[in-house]
């Protein structure tokens, strides 16, 4: 067997390792995408979606090859892994990918417009013995204008090293953001217990309740006191499973003001200034 030195390049990951930390980044697959769908020369935007745009399956314009927009979204599903910041506008086109138009192909193509700016960005672990596990969870309310149904999303930091992202559509319709936050919050205690497992397994035991951040006042309320379960039997029971991890000491909420909640970037277009100071964060 062979030393061949430091691993640089799997799986079309780049890595740069250091004494600081390691730099993961997918700049010559990002390279590859753009000019598989002629868009290497295109015009750098800055935000990958614009702020306020809302898509539905009813728009206007010429119908376009779903192969087309199918394969977009698979190329770019794969940069979501040290891209976390395409992952909100990924997961909105995808949703049309059965009969687009014009209009959805418009704005994925956007995407790659951005990430034809930012090739080289990418996630950096710090060498930091830091493990402390805290998570952040947001929601949309009703933003899907087809069947007003919310976007959660969530993103773990082990120390000040981003680890686990998600953005996804809700399964159900709720009936005020106070719900729509409280079933965020139970999807991102659920991995967040399944991270708390995993960083079991590698040693990394977490010894105090992890903390999960939300910036909805009344979805903490709901959480802790079960006193107000018969106000939101309307929820489906099974979120209420996080009071359990509640009382367990194996989660605990903290409340945050909306400027500083870092999942809003997976919930909704933003604007350049609060996408760009939120992205910066991971």
């Amino acid at each position: 067997m062979t030393d061949i030195g430091l691993m640089s390049y799997y799986l079309d990951l780049e890595m740069k390792q250091m004494e600081e930390g390691i730099f993961i980044s997918q700049e010559s697959y990002t390279k590859e995408i753009l000019k598989k769908f002629n868009m290497f020369d295109c015009n750098p935007v800055n935000t990958p979606m614009a702020s306020g745009t809302k898509l539905s399956k009813f728009e206007d314009g010429e119908k376009v090859d779903s192969t087309l927009l199918k394969s977009l979204v698979g190329s770019l599903r794969c940069l979501t892994c040290t891209r976390p910041d395409i992952l909100f506008a990924v997961g909105v086109v995808s949703r049309f990918m059965e009969a687009p138009t014009s209009t959805h192909l418009k704005v994925a193509r956007r995407i790659l417009c951005y990430l034809k700016g930012t090739i080289d960005l990418g996630l950096f672990y710090s060498s930091s013995d830091d493990f402390n596990l805290v998570g952040y969870c947001d929601s949309d309310y009703a933003g899907d204008v087809d069947n007003r149904k919310n976007t959660s999303g969530f993103v773990f930091f082990l120390g000040d090293c981003v680890i686990s992202w998600s953005s996804k559509k809700q399964s159900i319709v709720t009936l005020s953001t106070c719900e729509a936050e409280y079933v965020a919050a139970t999807s991102c205690t659920c991995h967040a217990i399944w991270l708390r497992r995993l960083l079991k397994e590698l040693n990394l035991p977490q010894i105090e309740a992890t903390m999960i951040c939300i910036d909805n006042k009344s979805a903490q309320t709901v959480a802790k006191n079960s006193v107000y379960l018969d106000r939101s039997k309307h929820i489906d029971t099974r979120y209420h499973f996080i009071l359990e991890y509640i009382a367990k000491k194996e989660v605990e909420l903290k409340y945050v003001k909306s400027h500083d909640q870092v999942a809003d970037i997976f919930t909704k277009p933003l604007k350049f200034e609060d996408f760009q100071r939120l992205s910066a964060l991971e």
